[in-house]
């Protein structure tokens, strides 16, 4: 199987081949939602010690100032730019999911589209094509390869997140096919990123790499810099040193009909997505029932839940964005699940901790990673029952273009008071109808 030839020449066609008008109206669409939700997770993180740690290094070592730090007065060089976008992105677990692969796809490619955007004329429909076309890429060499992949401990929105940066950037570079199989070979040569990173700030090291080696892979191929011709699936290639036995047929199976972007998730909640079919069953009942008392909480969920999430001793709000414990356990004591119930303040409030202990996750492989089951037990002996079938902001039960708004709005307020966002959301309605984007990333930066 891992002989097939030409999968990647057939990939790289595709990316080269694909033109604006061959996007569905809805895929556009939906391309537009995924930039609406990365400039606000990108705000929201753009002063995380996280990210105020990053820039202290990188700035020490930039080349120049051609592209912006959402969020940030500071100006940075395009490929660490592209770094601290896509690390500020996904440092709160706060960006979109493509809940098939469990790949966070925007935080990766639209860093590299922007930053590559100030340095060159592109227009809006430029980067919406490569933005799709570089969340294509990516969910398909996830898909290949899923769940394996991500149970074995590979973080993978880092490890194929590089690939739809290269994908994404190789097109607005307009590379030819030859080309673009060598950004991806580029790419494969830079795929890291490791689950045990999760819930410390060296999980944004994986994310940040693959927007900047993808951006620099597109780059140096735009160079004719040379890489191997079957990069994905040659005798020493991605899958085969992956320890892979990938499902290639994943990879061009109905390519250019059916879109990956259409199934993305976005969060109304700050942590990992499997936690969010939880999290809507804990706050609607503790809406109804504030006054109770909790004795005990047992949730039910695909196992991916309990993998990625059954953590009930953590120490830091970092580790709180992957424990369902302290999900559920600060969501009934505050009646919320924003930023805030995911901080260090939050970890050591001695209520939440002493709730956490109470909390206990059980594997069931019948629920689909966007629900969950909730078992409560209260101190008067009742015990109530609530399931969520799809998570809110799932595919199945989407958050509306308004709501997104409203987040792009919430983040702005917090991250630059003061700050019109309007202009940013116009803007990004109307992208495909603007011939020069390079100054959309500064919609969202302070003004002087």
């Amino acid at each position: 199987m891992l002989q097939a030839q030409g999968v990647t020449e057939r990939l790289a066609h595709f990316i080269v081949a694909t033109r604006w008008d061959h996007l569905p109206p809805a895929v556009v669409h939906e391309a537009k939602r995924a930039l609406m939700n990365f400039f606000a997770v990108a705000l929201t993180g753009s002063h995380d010690p996280t990210i105020e740690t990053a820039l202290k290094v990188l700035a020490g070592f930039s080349g120049g100032g051609e592209a912006a730090i959402i969020g940030r007065r500071e100006r940075i060089d395009a490929l660490n730019a592209a770094f601290l976008n896509a690390a500020g992105a996904n440092v709160l677990d706060f960006c979109d999911t493509h809940v098939s692969t469990a790949i966070h796809p925007t935080a990766p490619v639209a860093p590299a589209l922007l930053a590559l955007a100030e340095t060159k004329p592109v227009s809006g429909r430029d980067v919406l094509l490569a933005l799709v076309l570089g969340n294509e890429i990516e969910c398909r060499i996830g898909l290949a390869m899923s769940p394996g992949h991500y149970r074995k401990g590979w973080h993978i929105t880092s490890t194929c997140g590089v690939f739809g940066a290269a994908a994404g950037a190789g097109k607005l570079l307009g590379l030819g096919t030859t080309q673009m199989i060598w950004a991806l070979g580029i790419a494969a040569m830079q795929s890291a990123g490791i689950c045990e990173c999760l819930g410390t700030p060296a999980k944004s090291v994986g994310v940040g790499n693959a927007a900047r080696n993808g951006l620099l892979s597109a780059l140096l191929a735009a160079k004719n810099f040379e890489g191997p011709l079957d990069p994905l699936n040659g005798v020493q290639g991605y899958y085969h040193a992956m320890g892979e036995q990938p499902d290639l047929t994943a990879l061009t199976k109905t390519l250019g009909d059916n879109w990956e972007i259409l199934g993305t998730a976005y969060k109304p909640y700050p942590c990992g997505f499997v936690i969010h079919p939880v999290l809507d069953c804990v706050l609607d009942w503790r809406r109804e029932h504030s006054d109770a008392v909790v004795e005990r909480v047992v949730v039910t969920g695909n196992p991916l839940l309990a993998t990625r999430t059954d953590r009930p001793k953590i120490a830091t709000g970092r580790e709180a964005q992957v424990s369902t414990q302290h999900a559920v356990a600060a969501a009934l004591i505050t009646g919320q699940a924003g930023v805030a119930q995911f901080t260090d303040a939050c970890v050591n409030d001695p209520q939440v901790s002493t709730l956490r202990g109470k909390v206990g996750v059980v594997r069931d492989e019948s629920f689909p990673p966007t629900s969950a089951a909730v078992e409560i037990v209260t101190a008067d002996g009742q015990t109530h029952r609530v399931s969520q079938k799809a998570a809110r902001g799932s595919a199945e039960n989407p958050m509306s273009d308004n709501a997104l708004e409203a987040k792009l709005r919430a983040a702005a307020r917090d991250a630059i008071p003061g700050h019109d966002i309007s202009p940013l959301i116009a803007a990004i309605w109307d992208l495909d109808n603007k011939q020069d984007v390079s100054r959309l990333a500064t919609l969202a930066v302070p003004r002087q």
